[in-house]
């Protein structure tokens, strides 16, 4: 989506034809197509039908007319637009494929291989092609010499294979090659994407190809499947899955959780009512969008048209909303904030339904609690009416902060996907949505006094490395706005503005981040088109307003994603002007929103080794801060002028973690700076791992408010597991919906169990020096918060894929109450409860959330986790992850649908080929599973 500004200096419009050096690679226009073809066929229609002496009079007119067919056509093909004088996108097909990541045992390193064959009518020769592709990014280390092709990292995730002097592919040929890159590919995921050509002719004119005939070989080997010597995660495999699953414990229908998450006290007697679209919704004045919301969802959930009124007179069945000054005198609540979500909903026997609450937002999660008590089947049938539990409930969340981050900056989702995100969000109580709409690989917002935030920054395309563009990343391919891909947009002001009134509403906060100063260069790539602009019409003043380098500084840096230009240079004073700038139009924003915005977060993480070391502006500045004391911590006094801005603004800041940390005089960088401490500055924490097990609580111990991100629990794109057919990154480890669950917030160290590699960690000993959270700090930890990256999410059905369901176990451990197993000392006992914990919450997702989110909004595409199976002389057992979920299978090798066999109990099977699949409510399956029979010998290792 593209908005329109106005043409005064500050609001210039910044087309990305008009700014940037990015031309329509090698295609004829249209118009020229157009005027070529009618003089041609206008030539030969003349020849034809005038010239008698030429053509003859006795041909007719019909034969005329063929013959006029077939001397046209040649010439439109050939002379009017070149004929197809270039490959087909089907016509270079190219192969890849991991050879090993564990050729050299004492060093992280992977070998590839990459295959092009020429099915095209034209010979690739040493000039007339180029290739591009995105890949999860490593360093290079070396390539075949010998295969006249080579492989080059130009940006981030962007790499080029190019000919040698001398190549030469014929029709038909075929050429391969390998390299090496630092680290591993282990996952499709990691696969190269987004291939396309550029090919030359020999006028130098360009014409792109996006090409689609592309093979990655499976990752199936031992080589293929290990990150590093070092790796102890295990690949999943069926008979894993299977043990895994035994470990539930059986749990009956009145041992599971009323709803989840679940509430603080819940007392059901056993008794029920009936309710039908008779009963009516009586509300406070204050109240009336909860009444609204309530009634819309019984809409949408049963059909039914329901009365909304203030009038508590009235007599009949009803549901009352109702603000109070306080909740049942029994219940002590621990802070006063928290008393600000709190409820009481009661379900009484003689029909009527009361929820209470001292603010609207309590109201609003009663009116979630109440909503999942309906049965799950009424989500799916509509039915007349439906039968709800007596119950008394009184409720309260554990923290005040409970965030939801998606990256909307590396790949774009449109607001109506951010709308169906807070709907989950708003019903299993998350209150919090953090916006990443700024990164290196694009600017999401429209900033109307910097409308090339948009024109540039929000777009990505075929260009040069060094162009004041955007460069194709995550597989976005060569042109902008194309179809299908999730590299070009932006919300538009008003985009915003909806997006935010849509979160008000379901009592959902939208924090905004601006990342400052690393991860910054699509702002950067944007300034310098509107730097060149400028300059070209002659106003210097104008160009340098809102520049955000140093032209002189030659710093040597890489980023963590492997860029060499995305670091703004925080000694100019133009780069606060640009922050001022945006603060500003986000402050306008919310005010035109009428929605409250205290905080902004500025991102601050990652800024690269090495940035600012050269900056002849950084030198001088450095010579007026005498608390800062070399270039590598310069962005402590970054952090200080956005902290002035903000206050001045009433706005608090967030930042990573790096934004409350420096390096020490021994070289750590992840010490607290203690002056930032004190309540301004929010450190969002999401290391948890490489020694910075205890960061969180070190800043909390410092004086700094905190909120909980951490990776081996909370980042929802890490893959589910190992497996390679599971898509999503794995630095930190893998995540699942067990990891968001099983976490303790005052305690890590007992769910920290496991570094990124999959080594087992011995608490007691790897974490006995490190600092615990002081009881005086732990009002300090605000809350907790998942993140949802986006650099795998290439397409939109895969955000609901990674977010559910680790979102249900994420909304247990942010509002529920302390868990018993977060406090017993003893391993072997804890262990224990943890086990009977997550047994009563994996059955009720399986028997009762999983189906409701197939219908809940529209249904949603959660990830159905694949079967345990093992076959043990000749008898197939299935178990599921979930109990609750469908088990069927079929014996001939097909792929089970839902009409195939239901697996009840164990099965015979022989020596037939046996699939498995599970199937949730709606009749979706997961992956299915394929079993082989396996001797007697190996099937003891699984029976029970």
């Amino acid at each position: 989506m593209q908005g329109n500004s106005t043409t005064d200096k500050n609001s210039k419009v910044f087309s990305a034809t008009a700014v940037l050096p990015v031309t329509i690679h090698g295609r004829v226009s249209a118009a020229s197509c157009f005027l070529r073809l009618r003089f041609v066929g206008s030539v030969l229609f003349f020849v034809v039908f005038f010239y008698e002496d030429v053509m003859g009079s006795f041909v007719s007119l019909k034969k005329r007319t063929a013959l006029l067919v077939m001397l046209c056509l040649p010439g439109i093909l050939l002379y009017s637009c070149g004929g197809r004088r270039w490959p087909a996108h089907n016509e270079i097909a190219i192969t890849w494929e991991v050879i090993s990541n564990l050729h050299h045992p004492e060093e992280a390193r992977v070998s590839a291989r990459f295959t092009i064959k020429n099915n095209s009518k034209k010979t690739l020769d040493d000039s007339n092609w180029q290739l591009f592709y995105n890949q999860t990014p490593r360093f290079l280390l070396s390539s075949d010499p010998t295969a006249g092709v080579s492989v080059k990292h130009i940006s981030g995730d962007w790499y080029t294979l190019y000919p040698e002097t001398g190549f030469s592919l014929e029709p038909g040929e075929t050429v391969t090659f390998e390299y090496e890159s630092r680290f591993w590919w282990i996952k499709n995921s990691d696969a190269p994407k987004g291939f396309y050509v550029v090919f030359n002719d020999e006028k130098g004119k360009e014409k792109i190809v996006e090409l689609t005939n592309i093979r990655i070989m499976p990752f199936e080997r031992p080589e293929q499947l290990t990150r590093h010597l070092r790796d102890r995660a295990e690949v999943p495999s069926a008979e894993r899955q299977y043990l895994k699953n035994e470990r539930l414990q059986k749990v009956e229908k009145n041992e599971l959780l009323p709803f989840i998450p679940s509430p603080v006290s819940y007392v059901a007697p056993g008794d029920s009512i009936t309710i039908n679209h008779k009963v009516r919704i009586v509300h406070d004045a204050p109240l009336q969008r909860e009444a609204l919301h309530l009634k819309n969802m019984l809409h949408d959930i049963m059909g039914w048209q329901v009365e909304v009124s203030t009038d508590f007179t009235a007599t009949g069945p009803g549901i009352f909303l109702r603000l109070t000054d306080r909740l049942a005198p029994e219940i002590d609540l621990p802070f006063g904030k928290y008393a600000l979500e709190a409820y009481a909903l009661s379900v009484d026997r003689s029909g009527g339904i009361a929820i209470s609450a001292m603010t609207e937002a309590g109201i609003f999660y009663g009116i979630q609690s109440l909503l999942a008590l309906f049965p799950v089947d009424a989500f799916f049938e509509k039915p007349a009416e439906v039968v709800l539990p007596v119950a008394e409930v009184v409720d309260y969340p554990r923290f005040s902060y409970r965030g939801m981050h998606i990256d909307v900056a590396r790949n774009f989702f449109p607001k109506e996907i951010i709308f169906k995100l807070l709907d989950i969000l708003a019903f299993y109580k998350v209150n919090t949505l953090h916006m990443h709409l700024t990164d290196d690989e694009g600017w999401r917002l429209e900033i109307a006094t910097l409308p090339e935030l948009t024109a540039v920054g929000a777009q990505r395309g075929h260009t040069t490395r060094d162009a004041p563009a955007l460069h194709p990343a995550f597989g976005s391919g060569p042109f902008a706005y194309a179809p299908g891909r999730q590299g070009s947009g932006y919300y538009t002001r008003q985009d915003f503005i909806d997006i935010v009134h849509y979160a008000r509403d379901r009592h959902i906060r939208v924090i905004p981040e601006i990342n400052l100063p690393g991860h910054a260069r699509a702002a950067i790539k944007a300034m310098e088109a509107r730097y060149e602009y400028y300059m070209q019409q002659g106003d210097e003043a104008s160009a340098s307003e809102y520049r955000l380098v140093d032209p002189d500084e030659t710093s040597t840096y890489l980023s963590a994603q492997l860029f060499t230009d995305n670091v703004v240079n925080v000694a100019r004073e133009s780069v606060y002007r640009f922050t001022a700038t945006v603060l500003d139009e986000l402050v306008d924003i919310y005010a035109e929103a009428g929605v409250a915005f205290d905080v902004v977060h500025i991102g601050g993480d990652e800024v690269p080794s090495g940035a600012w070391s050269a900056s002849p502006m950084v030198e001088q500045k450095l010579k007026t801060l005498p608390h800062i004391d070399a270039s590598h911590n310069m962005h402590i006094y970054f952090i200080e002028r956005v902290l002035e801005m903000a206050s001045e603004r009433g706005l608090k800041v967030a930042g990573w973690e790096e934004a409350a940390l420096c390096t020490d005089d021994e070289g750590r960088r992840n010490m607290p700076y203690t002056p930032h401490a004190g309540g301004a500055l929010i450190p969002y924490v999401w290391n948890n791992l490489w020694g910075a097990q205890d960061l969180a609580y070190r800043l909390a111990n410092s004086g700094f408010p905190v909120v909980l991100c951490h990776v081996t629990a909370f980042y929802f794109d890490l893959a589910y597991s190992k497996d390679p057919e599971e898509p999503g990154l794995y630095w930190g480890g893998f995540v699942n919906t067990k990891s968001a669950w099983h976490y303790s917030p005052y305690d890590v160290f007992s769910t920290t169990l496991r570094d990124n590699m999959g080594r087992p960690v011995d608490v007691a000993a790897e974490y006995r020096h490190m600092e615990r959270l002081r009881p005086e700090a732990r009002h300090r930890i605000l809350g907790v918060q998942a993140q949802l990256w986006s650099e795998t999410l290439v397409q939109p059905e895969l955000v609901e894929y990674y977010l559910l369901p680790k979102l249900l176990g994420f909304a247990e451990t942010a509002w529920a109450r302390e868990r018993a197993w977060e406090t017993i000392t003893n391993d072997s006992l804890r262990m224990m409860e943890v086990d009977k914990g997550w047994s009563v919450f994996a059955t009720t997702l399986g028997k009762r959330e999983l189906h409701r989110l197939s219908a809940l909004y529209g249904g949603f595409n959660y990830r159905i986790p694949p079967p345990g199976a093992v076959i043990h002389n000749g008898v197939l057992k299935a178990n599921v992850e979930f109990p609750g979920l469908q088990i069927r299978y079929t014996l001939d090798g097909t792929e089970p649908q839902a009409g195939s066999e239901l697996y009840e109990k164990p099965v015979a099977v022989h020596n037939a080929p046996v699939k498995v699949r599970v199937f949730d409510a709606s009749t979706r399956g997961g992956r299915s599973v394929l079993l082989i029979n396996e001797s007697e010998e190996h099937s003891k290792h699984y029976e029970n």
